[in-house]
């Protein structure tokens, strides 16, 4: 029995529940690690003692959820069809698009990195960069951009390991460069003398090694080795890519128009409202990076058992996600209500700060255990290649629910408008989200054409 055979059997014939839990463990691990990872730099370069410093990492911040954007848009993209085409045993096609999948993203980032060269002034006033901020914009700015092709091709990688069921080795890729930047931040920084630019080195570098090890990863046991000559640069891998990444792409893309939106409201509040609200989000993300680690255990579940046609296993594997994480996040909404003043003191230890962000922290809380079905029913929909659902229920919460809460809701409830907008998107994802999942199980055993 070959490797490819094995893996087919573990993923298909162990209970879902078992399997499932096996395999979000790692993913879960390195969703916590990335939470640490994603503010080593701005901690670090806040210890600078320099405001415009501090700022310029915000702006950076933004282009660096796009590069994110675009490496997970490709690695789900690819990520969910190597997954179902491993069910039905089509070993070629998967590997095909691997490669494919890995070859779209260095393009698409060593042109994010061109671009970006070519306009960089232009682009960091794009991005929210002041006259005063704009030298430490660029600084950081330009040594990020050098990092772009790797950077999404580190994505893809991390998504396609995962989605074959082997997400110890994506584990091992991402978590060994989220420590190695934790690392190298202060000596870089500091011990170096590169100020702000060196956090930019500190991240490219880190995710240079992650990128090798995942690529590495990608040549042990039975995962698909990564064959340059398997590239195809047809429409039906492309159209593919799109079906399959586009919720990725409107998730992350509109998670960035809704800070900026949220961001932009806070502000005719003081500057103690945007700390606050920028402190809630970070907390909530903490929060729930556990079960959207849990999620990301049940898609290769899901996109295997689909592909085999396994669909009593793929219904069984949603309910055990939505039933565990569910309970996971009332334990996390319950600790948060109770030390929300807590918890927002740890980032911003003001007192106007702490009582804006603890009844919003407060409010989120209330409608947080909802995110259980909301989030499982999106992983699985794309899983499936349902497009059109996935897609909608990705831009719900940050797009098209909260955009217009926080616009609106200050209108008629001032300061308390922003602070509850959060919750009532939540409330009205999940209201949409019920009804349109529980149709996707109806019709789970028809193919998917949207």
């Amino acid at each position: 029995m070959d490797e490819q055979e094995k893996k087919y059997i573990a993923m298909t014939q162990p209970p879902v529940e078992g399997l499932i839990c096996r395999l979000a463990v790692p993913c879960i691990i390195s969703m916590l690690v990335t939470a640490f990872y994603n503010m080593a730099d701005t901690y670090f370069v806040g210890k600078l003692q320099s405001n415009a410093a501090t700022g310029a990492i915000g702006v950076v911040f933004s282009l660096m959820a796009i590069i994110q954007a675009v490496g997970f848009f490709f690695g789900h993209g690819s990520g969910n069809y190597i997954s179902r085409q491993l069910g039905k045993k089509h070993y070629e096609e998967a590997s095909i698009m691997a490669a494919t999948g890995l070859c779209c993203a260095l393009i698409a980032g060593t042109l994010i990195c061109l671009l970006g060269q070519i306009f960089l002034t232009p682009l960091a006033y794009f991005l929210g960069s002041t006259d005063t901020i704009l030298p430490y914009t660029k600084s950081y700015l330009r040594v990020i951009l050098l990092g772009a092709p790797w950077m999404t091709a580190s994505l893809v990688l991390n998504n396609q390991l995962r989605f074959q069921g082997s997400a110890a080795y994506a584990m091992v890729g991402i978590t060994t460069g989220a420590v190695l930047n934790i690392i190298l931040d202060p000596i870089m920084i500091f011990g170096m003398g590169l100020g702000v630019a060196g956090a930019g080195w500190a991240t490219i570098l880190s995710q240079l090694v992650s990128f090798c090890l995942l690529l590495a990863g990608c040549f042990r046991g039975a995962n698909i080795r990564i064959d340059p000559r398997k590239v195809r640069f047809r429409w039906f891998y492309f159209d593919t890519i799109i079906r399959g990444g586009l919720p990725s792409l409107a998730r992350q893309g509109l998670g960035s128009v809704a800070t900026i939106c949220l961001n932009h409201a806070a502000g005719g509040y003081g500057d103690a409202a945007i700390a606050a609200m920028g402190v809630v989000q970070r907390i909530m993300m903490f929060g729930g990076s556990a079960m959207i680690g849990f999620g990301q255990g049940f898609q290769p579940v899901c996109g295997f058992n689909y592909g085999a046609k396994l669909y009593d296993r793929v219904r069984r594997g949603f309910w055990f996600c939505v039933k565990g994480s569910f309970l996971l996040l009332v334990l996390v909404a319950a600790l948060g209500f109770c030390f929300a003043p807590n918890l927002v003191a740890l980032f911003r230890n003001d007192p106007e700060v702490v009582a804006c962000g603890a009844l919003a922290l407060r409010l989120q809380c209330i409608t947080f255990p909802l995110q259980s079905w909301v989030v499982m029913s999106n992983m699985m929909e794309q899983s499936i290649s349902r497009t059109v659902p996935a897609t909608f229920l990705a831009a719900a919460r940050q797009g098209i629910f909260f955009i217009p809460a926080v616009l609106i809701l200050p209108m008629f409830f001032d300061l308390l408008g922003i602070q509850m907008s959060q919750a009532v998107a939540d409330g009205l994802t999940f209201a949409c989200a019920v009804p349109i999942q529980l149709h996707v199980m109806r019709t789970m055993d028809t193919p998917a054409n949207n």
